[in-house]
């Protein structure tokens, strides 16, 4: 396998030019670029590819973590996604990993399905959550944090494809108890979010645009392979998790369309990934090989829709506003502009703090969540600090995300500003809240952890 780097010269939004980025790749199942470097999920290993003189073809090859299990059969990893939080997070599947230090110690090894995160160097690595399921293929976050996720074979026999809200801890089942057992359980297992039956699910993405109406926002796109279609999953919050409504929004009667990933463009377009008709493993619908069907790459638009000049924010200038000018860029429009103001801030680090402060206490309710995740990237002391003061912001959004800050962090710091939260906020702060307590580990959470229990 491949990765190709695709160019859209003319800007007339359809690709015209490419390039083989990496040759030789074992079945890369997704990428992102972030930073100057593609990470990229690539069995046995998670990868991170640069391109030093940006002629199209990766100079250097880095493996980040490693080893992952693999058979042949695509239910393995997938990825890499990022968080709000700035961390790298992918899907393992049903063939395990071991993990080793340098002194050739085992510090991980499972064979249960897995959400795992790093930070962008590989170091650091986590387990978010995980369980018998067979095929976690792909996560995305909401504003606040919380992350949701496509899954096959979650529930066990019949199958059922599901969507599923992936709670940090969270044990997930399916009929291999052996699996299950690998992960500590405080009650019933995790349920799905949504039903979508044997259809075999497989990317899919958060649209955070307007550009298709205001009813489309949040909403969550998922790529079903098996009955060709692209689904949408209205999202609405039920108590401290989710519950959807499903629409259909593109259909094909061609039995070769078999979608595999949706991907928002910053225009506000939907870009859908067509995989043609190579896999034949698995799937009922793929018995015969057809090399001979093509994929493709989709561009789905409004009619009469009027995207936001510079989409991207490239026409701005980054490097020298000072961050009072860059905190600015935090409630703009576009989505990607507001995305790279917090990447932007976090890389100024100790210098953007005090602006990122001061927009906690005085911005709109999206700039001061957007400064939550800007200081959560910094690795600082007084970061830390200025979340602490966020865990008490009048935005239950912003305390949320604060409280996922200070979980991440494991800052003892923030240990009374979340049992407040515990005791007196809506339900998915709580959660957020009890989170961040079972990560620090405080003998001082224990007692009001209790009393919510009974």
């Amino acid at each position: 396998g491949g990765l190709y780097r695709v160019r859209d010269t003319d800007g007339d939004g359809v690709f015209d030019r490419s390039t083989i980025f990496a040759d030789k790749m074992t079945l890369p199942m997704g990428a992102l670029w972030h930073r100057g470097a593609l990470y990229v999920a690539s069995p046995p290993n998670i990868w991170r590819l640069r391109d030093f003189d940006d002629d199209g073809v990766a100079d250097e090859r880095t493996i980040l973590v490693d080893t992952f299990g693999f058979s042949g059969n695509a239910a393995s990893i997938h990825g890499c996604f990022l968080g709000p939080n700035g961390r790298l997070y992918w899907c393992d599947g049903r063939h395990g990993h071991e993990f080793r230090d340098k002194t050739g110690k085992v510090t991980s090894k499972g064979k249960a399905a897995r959400i795992f995160s790093c930070r962008l160097d590989g170091s650091d690595v986590q387990t978010w959550c995980g369980g018998g399921m067979d095929n976690p293929v792909e996560v995305d976050f909401l504003s606040t944090g919380e992350m949701i996720g496509s899954v096959n074979i979650f529930l066990g026999r019949p199958r059922d494809d599901c969507l599923v809200h992936w709670v940090d801890g969270g044990a997930y089942p399916r009929f291999d108890q052996s699996c299950v057992a690998e992960f500590p359980k405080t009650g019933p297992l995790m349920p799905a979010m949504t039903r979508f039956g044997h259809v075999a699910v497989s990317g899919m993405t958060r649209y955070r645009s307007t550009e298709f109406g205001p009813e489309y926002r949040n909403n969550v796109f998922t790529t079903l392979f098996n009955t060709h279609k692209v689904a949408r999953s209205v999202v609405t919050r039920d108590g401290a998790t989710f519950r959807t409504t499903e629409h259909e929004f593109l259909v094909s009667d061609d039995p070769d369309f078999h979608p595999t990933d949706v991907l928002e463009d910053a225009d506000g377009s939907l870009l859908v990934v067509d995989t043609g008709g190579w896999y034949k493993l698995c799937c009922p619908t793929s018995q015969f090989w057809r090399p001979e069907i093509l994929g493709a790459i989709y561009r789905v638009k409004k009619t009469g829709a009027k995207p936001p000049s510079d989409p991207r924010g490239t026409k701005l200038d980054w490097a020298t506003p000072p961050p009072e000018g860059l905190v600015k860029r935090l409630d703009d429009v576009r989505p990607a502009v507001r995305q790279r103001a917090i990447a932007a801030l976090a890389k100024r680090g100790e210098a953007a703090i005090p602006a990122l402060a001061k927009r906690l206490r005085q911005g709109s309710e999206r700039a001061r969540l957007n400064a939550v995740w800007s200081l959560t990237r910094i690795q600082t002391a007084s970061a830390r600090e200025a979340i602490r003061g966020a865990l008490a912001n009048s935005s239950p959004v912003v305390q949320q995300a604060a409280a996922h800050s200070a979980g991440l962090h494991r800052d003892a710091g923030a240990i009374d500003g979340l049992i407040h939260l515990l005791k007196n906020a809506v339900p998915p702060v709580r959660r957020a809240a009890a989170e961040a307590l079972g990560r620090i580990g405080s003998p001082r959470a224990a007692a009001p952890l209790l009393a919510l229990a009974d």
